[in-house]
This record gives C-alpha cells, sequence and structure tokens, in this order.
C-alpha cells in the first residue's frame, strides 16, 4: 500500500511490522518498542480541525498512523470506544484556570486520562486479530502504577478471545485505585497485588514477555502475549488525537489564532502521554515547548538536566502515585529519536540501564531534546497548589495535574514565557480525594470516604462520579498477592497451562 507506515523496533531496525501487527505483538521480539518508520506531517487545515468533533479528529489522525487498518474498521473502532461511557459528549474538555488551560481527561469510564486510549485499543486489538489471520487467545499482561490497570480492565473485559491480568504494587496505589482494581467484573480478569513496586512489576512483565520457554508454552496452549502499557504503539496512538483536538478547541475558543504555538505541560512517570504530545509536535502541531513535570522520583528531570539516566536513588511513595516510577519506558522511543534512529546505540543503553541502573547520552543527543523542559514539585508543593488554585480559581484538580499546573507556574515565573499553554489533567480529584480535600481543608484529613466524597462534591460543584459511586458497595472480587520471583508461575497458574 502506498504510504503505508511501518514499525520498526527501537533495538533492531531489522524488525519492519505493520501497524496491526505492533498492536498485537504489543513489546517488540528483542525487548526494543515499536516506533514508526517514517513520522507522517498533518497536512490539514487548524481552521478546519477547531470545526471537527472528537471522533472525526481521531479518525483523521489515527488514520495517518496505523495505515494497514481500513477506514471503515478506524471507523467501527473509534465509534465503539467514544460513546456513552464518556460522561460528556465531547469526549474531553479544556477549562480555563490560574493563566493555563486544563485539558480534562478524566471524563471516561474509570475517571483517569488513561480511558482515552484504552477504551479504543480492545478493538483495535480484536480488529488486528483479524486482520491477520490470529486464532490464539490474546493475553493482555500488564503492570500499573495505579490508572492502567482499571481502565485496561474495564476495556477488556469480557471481550471475547482476550484475557487481561493485571500486577500492581500492594501498598504503592491510592485506595480508590486500589478498590477499583480490586472489584472489577469480568471472567477473563485477574489482578494481582505485589510485594514491591512499580518498577519491580514493570521489569518482570518484561522479563515473561522474552522468556523463551514461556513463548513455547504459550503457543503450545494457543495463547499470545500482548500488552495494554503504553508500551504498546496502540495505546500511544490514540493518546495523539487528544492533543491536536485541544489545540483546535483553543483555535475554536479564540484564545489562539491558527498556526501560533502553545506550550504543553504533562505530569509524567511512565513518559508515554508527553512523549503523545512529542510526536503530535513532530507531526505538526504547532507547540513550543514540552513541560515534563515529575514528584520527587526525579529521574526523568535529572535526565533532561544531565543527559545522565540514573535510577539508583531511593524510590518515594508520593501522593501523586501514577508517577512513582524510576524506569520511564517510553523514554526510550525518545532516546532512540535523539540517537539518530541507531538501534544498536538504544540497545546499549537499555542493557546499560538493566544491568548497572544508568546510563548517559552524548552532547549531540541533548541537542535534540530542547524541546523538553523538566522540574518537579514536593508532596508540600502539591497540596499548596491543590489549595491555591482552588482558593484563588475555584477550580479543583488532583494530584498528578496539580504537580504539572506547580510546575507550570514556576517554569512561566522562571522564564518569562507567556505562550499559551494547555495542561494535561490526568485524573479526576475524586480518585485522590482525601488528599485533594486535606489540602483544601485540613480539619478533613481523617475523614471517612463519604464525607471526603461529600465535602469534594461541595467544592468542586461535580458529582459523585458513577466510578466511585459504585466501588463504595462493590464485592472484593480480586485477593491474590505474590512476591516478584513468583510473577511468572501465578501468569502460569491462572491460564492453567
Amino acid at each position: 500500500m502506498e504510504n503505508q507506515i511501518r514499525y520498526t523496533s527501537t533495538r533492531n531496525r531489522g524488525i519492519s511490522v505493520t501497524a496491526s501487527q505492533a498492536v498485537l505483538q504489543g513489546l517488540a521480539p528483542d525487548g526494543g518498542l515499536f516506533v514508526p518508520e517514517t513520522i507522517p506531517h498533518y497536512a490539514g487545515s487548524f481552521e478546519k480541525l477547531s470545526g471537527q468533533s472528537y471522533q472525526e479528529t481521531a479518525l483523521e489522525i489515527m488514520s495517518m498512523l496505523l495505515t494497514d487498518y481500513t477506514r471503515e474498521e478506524l471507523e467501527q473502532c473509534i465509534r465503539s470506544a467514544y460513546d456513552s461511557k464518556f460522561d460528556i459528549p465531547e469526549i474531553t474538555r479544556l477549562k480555563k484556570a490560574d493563566g493555563a488551560w486544563y485539558l480534562e481527561l478524566f471524563h471516561g469510564a474509570t475517571i483517569a486520562f488513561k480511558d482515552m486510549a484504552l477504551s479504543i485499543l480492545p478493538h483495535l486489538m480484536t480488529c488486528a486479530a483479524r486482520k491477520n489471520d490470529v486464532t490464539d487467545e490474546i493475553v493482555i499482561l500488564t503492570a500499573t502504577s495505579g490508572d492502567t490497570g482499571k481502565a485496561a480492565m474495564a476495556g477488556f473485559a469480557d471481550v471475547p478471545g482476550t484475557r487481561i491480568m493485571v500486577f500492581y504494587p500492594k501498598g504503592g496505589v491510592s485506595p480508590v485505585q486500589e478498590k477499583q482494581m480490586l472489584t472489577q467484573r469480568g471472567s477473563n480478569v485477574h489482578v494481582v497485588g505485589i510485594n514491591g513496586n512499580f518498577d519491580d512489576a514493570q521489569s518482570a512483565v518484561k522479563r515473561i514477555f522474552s522468556d523463551v520457554k514461556m513463548k513455547e508454552r504459550m503457543k503450545l496452549g494457543g495463547k499470545r502475549f500482548s500488552s495494554a502499557n503504553s508500551i504498546n504503539i496502540g495505546r500511544l496512538v490514540p493518546q495523539i488525537v487528544y492533543y491536536f483536538y485541544a489545540y483546535g478547541q483553543m483555535v475554536k475558543s479564540g484564545e489562539i489564532g491558527a498556526g501560533d504555538p502553545i506550550n504543553i505541560a504533562v505530569p509524567t512517570g511512565n513518559f508515554g502521554n508527553i512523549l503523545a504530545a512529542w510526536y503530535a509536535k513532530q507531526m505538526g502541531l504547532p507547540c513550543a515547548k514540552l513541560i515534563c513535570a515529575s514528584n520527587e522520583n526525579r529521574v526523568l528531570v535529572d535526565f533532561f538536566h544531565t543527559g545522565t539516566y540514573d535510577r539508583r536513588r531511593e524510590f518515594i511513595l508520593t501522593s501523586s502515585p501514577s508517577m512513582d516510577i524510576l524506569i520511564s519506558s517510553n523514554l526510550e522511543r525518545l532516546v532512540y529519536e535523539a540517537a539518530g534512529e541507531d538501534a544498536d546505540r538504544t540497545r546499549l543503553f537499555m542493557e546499560s540501564l538493566s544491568s548497572v541502573g544508568i546510563y548517559e547520552i552524548s552532547d549531540a543527543m541533548r541537542e535534540r531534546l530542547q524541546d523538553f523542559y523538566g522540574d518537579y514539585t514536593t508532596q508540600d508543593g502539591t497540596k499548596e497548589q491543590i489549595r491555591r488554585v482552588y482558593e484563588e480559581c475555584g477550580y479543583v484538580m488532583d494530584t498528578h495535574t496539580a504537580v504539572a499546573s506547580d510546575v507550570y507556574r514556576r517554569y512561566r515565573g522562571n522564564t518569562g514565557d507567556m505562550t499559551k499553554t494547555v495542561i494535561a489533567s490526568t485524573a479526576s480529584p475524586y480518585k485522590f480525594a482525601r488528599t485533594v480535600v486535606s489540602s483544601v481543608r485540613p480539619e478533613l484529613s481523617d475523614a471517612g470516604d463519604q464525607e471526603l466524597f461529600d465535602a469534594l462534591r461541595e467544592l468542586s460543584g461535580v458529582d459523585i462520579p458513577p466510578a466511585v459511586r459504585d466501588i463504595l458497595t462493590a464485592p472484593i472480587l480480586h485477593n491474590t498477592v505474590v512476591d516478584v520471583r513468583d510473577m511468572a508461575d501465578e501468569v502460569l497458574r491462572w491460564l492453567e497451562i
């Protein structure tokens, strides 16, 4: 097919697959991540973009990258994903507050930004299986730092021909995040807590993916692994869409003229959400700075400041747990691009990270990362930003969004850059009700769940979402906890192979 974009591995340019094959496999066979061999350029009009619905924008952008899906197939996937599961017809919206525009990405079924991509991934994956004559059962194996797990399970629950198994760090997610996962219904769903942190879970899942003996057992059992993490290109491509949509909405509202640049600030853990913004920029979205906001696990900030990625540090549990990550998997895709698409060099960096916990890029590579600005916020800074923005603007944000908001506030003060800025608002405040409410009303720090939710409803003017209301009475359906070394055995036990 003319102009068909194929995908290669960040660690071996000899690998070349179609988009649907990349979606099905999740991780490349050599352990690398799939990246487009060429990045297409958006040739459309930004005035036209401003008049499009979310679904129309999704079709236009995803068609550019998922080129072996027919238009009809993508239309069906988009129609099935972006429907009444979202609590607003526009799917996402921009709210102006405190001198920035908050892109609310949490209006889906699990009230986190992961819904934006994970509502469509099951449809992309089952379509890909049909296109490639795959009859094996697809087993989604995923590590989560809090939100991916629930959103992936909600997407894949009872989808024929699939199973999904989620590992999460026991004690390392918010109470609402954990309850959402442990109450997930579905005959094809399994949730497992691990005695370890997210990095432990993610590294173990990657090892399981690349284990030759495990692959043989899966094949004999008529099964194949895939991933719902943002290592899967089928997760990343739908995330590019909402940056184009946000830009169109900024034009529509008259905040910017068509072609004017914007900045984008993103609370960042595994680096997928901000990488999607970087891809949008490479595709032609008028974007100036990409502001990478971290919590006290500031490994990405240090990387952008020094060119050295060093995970050899204390792992800190914070009030923004989805960012409590020291191995940011998606950074590998950016490193590959910064290395001039040098897969051998990228592989050596990742081997060094795995074996000794550190790698250092060259000055020439750092020059290619000038789009990024990195900074972090402390726990106290997060709470103070929630309080200040509420008291000054009446806008209530969750802990992760507050990290990006505070980093952007200081960026603007330090640089004087007044470029209009979109902040990715990644979760509903209800997901982190205790921290959010106690930031504004410290006297409620020990309140019960219902009192916290009632207070948050009063503060925000937003009703308690069904996703939260449901878990107050839902029964616990999953109670398995294992050590990291036993994760592979648990996979085999559950799959009965």
